[in-house]
């Protein structure tokens, strides 16, 4: 008998070539760290999903964030559109901090280095609870799963 937590996971993660921002290189790593992370352990169980494991494909679809999850057995097709509105505020509070965060990497202090990172790791929770409140009745994820989908989310193309 397999486990819930390894039934309910993400298999593959796209993310729309159309809707990615331009990034510096620090911010691709941190992008592709955060899909290799993401496969290699999460917990993702879309409610009325039976077994997974998951594919997912992030967009952005008339301003809003699609969420197409499916099914690798084919059983489960579903997309889930969330307005970026609640999102807006501590992104882009999280981008500010993260370019300071990168500029303090090449020249600060390890004290000020370390004051950055906090208040970035604040941030990304803040924006990870945040998205775990808005999927709620959707997906069930863990803090992890939401943290690291939080950065992908951060890499999209924010229109407005």
């Amino acid at each position: 008998m397999t486990d819930d937590r390894d039934a309910h996971r993400l298999n593959s993660i796209e993310i729309d070539e159309e809707s990615l921002a331009a990034v510096s290189r620090d911010q691709e790593q941190e992008r592709q760290i955060a899909i290799f992370d993401l496969i290699e352990e999460n917990y993702f169980e879309p409610v009325g999903a039976e077994t997974g494991p998951y594919d997912l494909r992030i967009a952005l679809i008339e301003n809003r964030l699609a969420l197409r999850i499916v099914a690798t057995d084919g059983g489960f097709d579903q997309t889930h559109l969330l307005s970026l509105s609640p999102f807006r505020g501590v992104i882009r509070d999280y981008f500010m901090i993260c370019e300071s965060y990168y500029q303090a990497i090449r020249n600060a202090t390890p004290a000020q280095i370390e004051a950055l990172d906090m208040g970035r790791r604040g941030l990304h929770n803040e924006g990870s609870a945040l998205l775990q409140a808005r999927l709620d009745g959707k997906v069930k994820t863990d803090l992890d799963t939401a943290r690291r989908l939080f950065t992908l989310i951060c890499a999209l193309h924010w229109r407005g």
